[in-house]
């Protein structure tokens, strides 16, 4: 599988970790451009398949999806944001005022006229859906505007450079390429082994089965098994019902939820699709309320954000072990929901 190529320069950047009782990661002090060294080198990529250069750390970034403005608010680049779009819920508390004051451009994609308005010399997408024609606008008809453009290297869709499956050496590999897109190497070092630390500390459960539900109610849309959903259940130990599928999601009927009967069901919760409201729903379709997770309420719940690729997703690993242990020992953990 080709992985980005990168030229890099030597660049300094300053990170304080901290321990959190929220369960996000630790936040770094914001970035400006004194502190960006003179000796920045070039940096090329190969992001999904699209070159692209950076000759100085992008200065006015719009990014696109919960977990692209997380990465920078975790790298220290809230200075350099002037507009996010497309939030899956509210930013974690350790970083609201760093982002509070920062344009939203809107609820979905931005078109390409509210972007442009923006002036970003960058656009970080999460999705490369988010790069089209009727979403913010072509690669390559931005990059003709001198708009640079980066996506999430887990969400590459050509077969060449789709992460199969998607592990957590391409999420820490995403940290510590932004770092050096950014110049803040370090910054990127440091987040990499405050992540790292939590991976190490996390005691897998005993492999109860589970269905991630994302969304969809006639037709549930699920965690498949080459995706960050699969990789957050097989690190906290449990096995996916539909590890199986060679996708990152999938839609299956109701009836191969039922025949699977998991032990336990993980809902998601975003903006749009809150986790209470699919509770509401499993309680009253008349196949899934019979399910045991149903009736028994073992429900994990996973905030949006922390179920794609992104700075959030080894506490997510780590909140989901926690959650079915509470479970399984009739104290059921509390959970986050944006």
């Amino acid at each position: 599988m080709p992985r980005a190529v990168l030229v890099t320069g030597v660049a300094v950047g300053v990170l304080a970790l901290a321990a959190c009782s929220t369960g996000a990661p630790a936040a770094a002090p914001s970035a400006t451009p004194s502190d960006v060294p003179t000796t920045y080198a070039p940096v090329t990529l190969d992001n999904c398949g699209t070159e692209v250069t950076f000759d100085a750390p992008p200065q006015r970034v719009v990014t696109i999806k919960s977990s692209t403005t997380e990465m920078m608010l975790a790298l220290g680049l809230a200075d350099a944001l002037v507009g996010t779009a497309f939030a899956d819920g509210p930013v974690p508390e350790q970083w609201a005022a760093d982002v509070a004051d920062v344009p939203v451009l809107s609820d979905k994609v931005p078109g390409q006229e509210a972007l442009l308005e923006a002036e970003p010399d960058l656009v970080y997408a999460g999705w490369e859906s988010n790069l089209s024609a009727d979403g913010a606008g072509e690669r390559s008809t931005l990059d003709a505007l001198g708009i640079a453009t980066y996506v999430s290297p887990s969400a590459c869709k050509d077969p060449a450079y789709q992460p199969d499956p998607l592990t957590f050496d391409d999420v820490l590999g995403e940290i510590r390429e932004v770092g050096e897109v950014f110049g803040v190497p370090e910054a990127a070092r440091e987040v990499v082994a405050a992540q790292q630390a939590t991976l190490d500390a996390i005691e897998p459960v005993d492999g109860a089965t589970a269905v991630w539900w994302s969304s969809g109610t006639d037709t549930p849309f699920v965690g498949a098994g080459i995706g960050a959903p699969q990789m957050l259940l097989e690190t906290a130990g449990l096995t996916n019902v539909f590890a199986d599928v060679d996708d990152t999601w999938t839609s299956v009927g109701w009836e191969q939820v039922v025949a699977a009967d998991p032990d336990v069901l993980v809902l998601v919760d975003s903006a749009w699709n809150s986790a209470q409201k699919k509770r509401d729903f499993l309680a009253a379709h008349p196949a899934a309320s019979q399910l045991t997770a149903v009736r028994e309420q073992r429900y994990v719940v996973v905030p949006f954000a922390a179920s794609e690729a992104g700075v959030r997703n080894a506490q997510a690993a780590s909140d989901i072990a926690d959650a079915v242990r509470a479970l399984d020992a009739g104290t059921p953990a509390a959970t986050s929901e944006g």
